[in-house]
């Protein structure tokens, strides 16, 4: 069943990547109590099993230290506290190895499940949790539901465990009775320490059912409305409203800085009223013409506006307007399969403008121009 907001909307959108960000820096994260107590016990029978005997020996030199009283250390101020701080220091040493495995254990499963999230947030007071009426639901709520199994679960699997392990050494702690006293701590730690380790094995069987389970709850948990979705994504994107004014004003930036590289251009060939398209050609500079400037409709008419008023040859090709339209965008060159086309068109305007200057006689018309067929979409 889907939760609900305090408006009684249903929960039924995945959380958000904004949303899952929002909730780490509020120190809402998931986390696994049952693999933090699971991987703590089987890192302090491992860390038992390693430097137990180390630590014991430790133990023993610090009791024989402190039954070895001289007569100065129980008169003398000064030496009973250099003897206390030596003691104290000797029994720092003998549990030092071990506090350093649990600490970095604890530290570790941590941040297995949830990862590393440090935030002062978590530690403030949340008063909302006082409310008499959440309470109750808590109480009733399925992870109340769920932890009730759980804690069922770890009593049964200890139990069970406990009760193997107890049965199948009964005749190992028995023999303890019959052997030196030394030989016969060592032995018993040993057992304890692996009866130990045995049970917190165990444990594993809750963890890997816990560990999904938390996740899955902080998922739910997470989970937002139809509507919550759709304002925050007002408030990242902007409202449609906002983003559409803000395009056309791009656009129209983009067009007004097109316009002004119009009179630059060396022709402008038309569709004659669809499409317009202006070429400049740079000998000294670019390989290929450059288009500055292309548009449709009212654009197309502006184009030729701006061409006439500066004197700029206008010429009618429709295939030719539509292939590079189409091919070509602003400040690129030209493709290669219309170099000839194009050619033939910038040679026409260089003999019209002798022709103008008095310098050659009028050409003629400049005729058809062929154009590679992949590159004229045709008629509207």
């Amino acid at each position: 069943m889907a939760q609900e907001n305090q408006d009684g909307q249903e929960k039924t959108e995945e959380p958000t990547s904004k949303r899952k960000e929002e909730a780490k820096k509020d120190g809402e994260v998931a986390r696994s109590k049952e693999l933090s107590t699971a991987l703590l016990l089987l890192a302090a029978g491992g860390a038992l099993l390693v430097f137990g005997a180390w630590m014991g020996n430790k133990a023993m030199e610090l009791f024989a230290y402190n039954f070895k009283l001289s007569r100065e250390d129980v008169m003398t101020q000064e030496a009973m506290f250099k003897h206390i701080n030596e003691s104290v220091w000797q029994a720092i040493q003998s549990i030092l190895p071990f506090l350093i495995v649990l600490f970095l254990i604890g530290a570790i499963s941590q941040i297995m499940v949830g990862g590393w999230n440090m935030t002062a947030k978590a530690l403030a007071p949340k008063f909302s949790k006082l409310e008499p009426i959440a309470g109750i639901k808590r109480i009733f709520s399925k992870n109340s539901l769920m932890e009730f199994v759980k804690s069922v679960a770890k009593v049964a699997l200890v139990a069970a465990t406990s009760y193997v392990i107890i049965y199948g050494l009964s005749e190992e702690f028995a023999v303890l009775g019959a052997m030196a006293l030394k030989p016969a701590i060592a032995k018993g730690s040993y057992l304890v320490i692996w009866a130990f380790l045995a049970i917190s094995l165990s444990l594993i069987v809750v963890v890997l059912i816990d560990v999904p389970w938390q996740i899955y709850q902080h998922n739910e948990k997470l989970k937002m409305t139809l509507q919550e979705v759709k304002d925050e994504q007002k408030n990242t994107e902007g409202k449609p409203e906002v983003k559409s004014r803000i395009r056309r004003m791009q656009m129209e930036m983009a067009q007004r800085r097109m316009m002004s590289d119009v009179p630059d251009a060396d022709v402008v060939i038309t569709n004659p009223t669809h499409y317009a398209v202006a070429l400049k050609y740079d000998d000294d500079g670019n390989s290929a013409p450059l288009l500055l400037a292309k548009g449709q409709e009212q654009v197309a008419a502006k184009i030729r506006e701006i061409a006439d008023y500066y004197e700029i040859p206008v010429v009618q090709l429709p295939p030719l307007a539509r292939a590079v339209y189409f091919s070509t965008e602003i400040g690129d060159e030209i493709p290669q399969q219309l170099y000839m086309a194009v050619a033939q068109v910038l040679a026409w305007v260089y003999q019209m403008k002798q022709y103008k200057a008095g310098k050659a006689k009028k050409p003629g018309d400049i005729g058809q121009v062929d154009v590679p067929a992949e590159l004229d979409p045709g008629e509207d």
